[in-house]
C-alpha cells in the first residue's frame, strides 16, 4: 500500500504503515515524507486527528498521552 494515499486511508492502518516504514526504512519523519513526496504537516495532522503524535526520540507515532 502506498503512503501517497494517506489522506483517504484508514488512520489506524496509516499509523501502522508509517511506524513500520519509520522503523525499517527511514532515519526520521523528515526522511520518510521527503522520500514519499508527502505533505509533512498534513500527514502529522491526519495522525493527530486519529489520536497519535510523533515522538522524534523514538522515531515513531504514539498514542496521545494527555
Amino acid at each position: 500500500m502506498k503512503l501517497t494515499s494517506f489522506e483517504t486511508m484508514d488512520p489506524h492502518l496509516l499509523y501502522g504503515l508509517v511506524n513500520t516504514a519509520l522503523r525499517n526504512d527511514f532515519e526520521d519523519l523528515e526522511d520518510l515524507v521527503r522520500s514519499h513526496d508527502l505533505d509533512h504537516d498534513r500527514l502529522v495532522q491526519r495522525l493527530k486527528e486519529a489520536g497519535y503524535e510523533y515522538n522524534a526520540e523514538l522515531n515513531q507515532f504514539r498514542p496521545h498521552t494527555s
